[in-house]
């Protein structure tokens, strides 16, 4: 009796201040049955909702929200295909340790089994591409689930988790004085490893003749950049950072060696990781790339990452949180081995400096060409001389990211956003969704600079009338060659009839001179179409002060066979042996 008398609540508003209590802000979605509720609630309950075009580039914005802000981004979904076009957006996140939550909507409860509007095994779906997934099955319980989701997204190596909701909850009630009230999950704490093993590895650094230090994204995510770059400076070492890692310690840093990437690698004693995994993007810490002898010292959150492809022999792993550590680290150069510091005048630093002028000077040759059709060192060159020193560059694409991790500076940590440890295209416009979010609430006049390949474009194109609905000032840039990797002339095109086009032009090859920019203006956008330097150059100046205010794109056509500078290495290392 006391139950029907008490007030009831129904299942999306608990659910709604649920994820209130935790710290979200955000959360991106598309939305239908059962779910339409459910977004109506977050807005009444002060989370904004954004209403996206795809399910992937939702659970993509949503995982930005993780890696820019620590806490997790949401995405809200419906049943069965809604949740499987997020499975990209979940492995995404998880692969590069993002905290994220996607809440699915699933069939009712009731009718399990019978053949349900879009019934489908959702949880089992997710498992595999996340830290934690569950139904929901109790409206009173959903706070304890919230909980835990967020939780264990940021705790640990951070990842993606998922939560289902079954449709005949969504709208039911339940007492609210039966609903369990959780608080607000708290920072992780911050570990310190093992002082043995600090002493071991600054014994270790101090005798490195050819030390190197690489910055990875681990250190961004983890607000470590005052004590990385105490460490860098105070000790004197060379560093280079991964993708992400950019802007840790500034692009422009006198100590950065990132244009003498492959040297640096090849011929470093000493390799110290901070928050950097020794993946496909970092070769493996393997000959060719490196000398069959080089010893590592890696930071990581995660202890099974420590000797991960080069075993325990050759490293010295310490396990804890990226800024604990690296202040450990610090500490016992200052102490134990009274401010040890590698001095700048060694062979190293000359072969480093070097090699850093020599590819320098290829590059700005490079930039310096004036022809048309423009080459991507021309393009990247200008676009980075006028957009504002501290922009927050999203890049994707083939050469355009490749050669734009070089040529577009990060000056400050959590500024750069791209393909990541997934390798993954298509997360160019929901990363910057995300950003220009994060940038109008917290950064004001923060520009938001999103440099695509067309082919990378393609991917979530239509994004651009949900940038264009929320007036998101995002400048858009569209490197285009015609295709992916490398493109076709437009001669060449034409002279193939339609019909033989399946056989007899390359896969790689898109459309030629595609207007991509006329999408922006169909939404209300400002829109370029460029093929010249000058252009170029008048349309970024337009673009950055009359358009200040609203969105952009910039369709920059480039030659259909340029390519990167000449490289030591292929990008992507293979065992010939296999």
């Amino acid at each position: 009796m006391a139950d029907e008398e008490a007030d009831r609540i129904d299942g999306a508003s608990v659910l709604s201040q649920a994820l209130k209590t935790q710290g979200v802000e955000y959360v991106f979605g598309i939305v239908g049955v059962p779910i339409v509720e459910v977004a109506i609630a977050l807005q009444v309950h002060g989370i904004k909702f954004i209403g996206m075009r795809n399910e992937q580039a939702a659970c993509y914005a949503a995982s930005a929200v993780g890696y820019l802000t620590g806490r997790p981004g949401v995405c809200l979904v419906v049943s069965g295909p809604g949740l499987l076009h997020t499975i990209g957006g979940l492995a995404n996140s998880n692969l590069n340790a993002w905290p994220m939550i996607v809440i699915g909507g699933s069939s009712d409860r009731d009718q399990d089994s019978m053949g349900a509007f879009q019934e489908y095994p959702q949880v089992e779906s997710a498992r595999l591409h996340t830290k934690y997934a569950a139904r929901m099955e109790s409206i009173a319980q959903i706070p304890i689930f919230v909980e835990k989701a967020v939780r264990i997204s940021m705790f640990g190596r951070p990842g993606a988790c998922y939560l289902d909701m079954p449709g005949d909850m969504v709208q039911s009630t339940t007492p609210e004085n039966l609903v369990r009230v959780m608080p607000m999950v708290q920072d992780p704490p911050l570990m310190l490893a093992d002082p043995s093993a600090v002493e071991k590895a600054t014994q270790l650094l101090k005798s490195a003749k050819r030390p190197l230090v690489i910055v990875g994204k681990g250190a961004a995510y983890g607000h470590a950049e005052n004590s990385v770059r105490e460490l860098i400076e105070g000790a004197g070492l060379p560093f280079l950072p991964s993708p992400m890692g950019k802007g840790v310690v500034p692009d422009d840093h006198p100590n950065c060696v990132i244009a003498a990437r492959s040297r640096a690698l090849l011929e470093a004693d000493v390799v110290v990781l901070l928050g950097a995994r020794l993946n496909w993007i970092l070769h493996f810490g393997m000959p060719p790339r490196y000398a069959e002898d080089t010893a590592f010292i890696q930071v990581d959150i995660c202890p099974e990452e420590l000797g991960n492809n080069i075993g325990n022999d050759r490293a010295v792993g310490l396990a804890g949180h990226i800024d604990a550590v690296t202040k450990q680290m610090t500490n016992s150069l200052k102490t134990t081995h009274r401010n040890w510091r590698y001095p700048d005048n060694t062979p190293w630093w000359k072969t480093l400096r070097d090699k850093v002028r020599s590819n320098q000077v290829k590059s700005d040759a490079l930039a310096a060409d004036q022809s048309v059709p423009m080459n991507y060192y021309t393009v990247l060159n200008k676009v980075q001389n006028m957009i504002p020193r501290d922009s927050l560059i999203v890049s994707e694409g083939a050469n355009t990211m490749d050669i734009g991790r070089t040529l577009l500076l990060n000056h400050s940590p959590r500024h750069r956003l791209d393909a990541g440890s997934f390798g993954t295209m298509g997360v160019g416009l929901g990363f910057a969704i995300a950003a220009a979010m994060l940038a109008r609430d917290r950064w004001p006049n923060k520009r938001v600079v999103c440099v695509e390949g067309d082919s990378a474009f393609g991917f979530s194109g239509m994004e651009v009338e949900t940038i264009c609905r929320h007036n998101l000032p995002i400048l858009l840039i569209i490197v285009n060659n015609n295709g992916i990797f490398s493109g076709i002339d437009p001669e060449s095109y034409e002279s193939v009839p339609a019909e033989e086009r399946t056989s007899s032009i390359l896969p790689t090859a898109l459309q030629p001179n595609a207007r991509y920019e006329q999408i922006m203006s169909a939404f209300g956008g400002k829109s370029f179409f460029v093929t010249t330097p000058t252009e170029l150059e008048n349309a970024l100046h337009a673009s950055l002060v009359t358009h200040a205010d609203k969105p952009v794109l910039l369709n920059i056509m480039v030659n259909p066979v340029a390519a990167r500078k000449q490289q030591d290495f292929d990008w992507l290392t293979r065992n010939s042996k296999l």
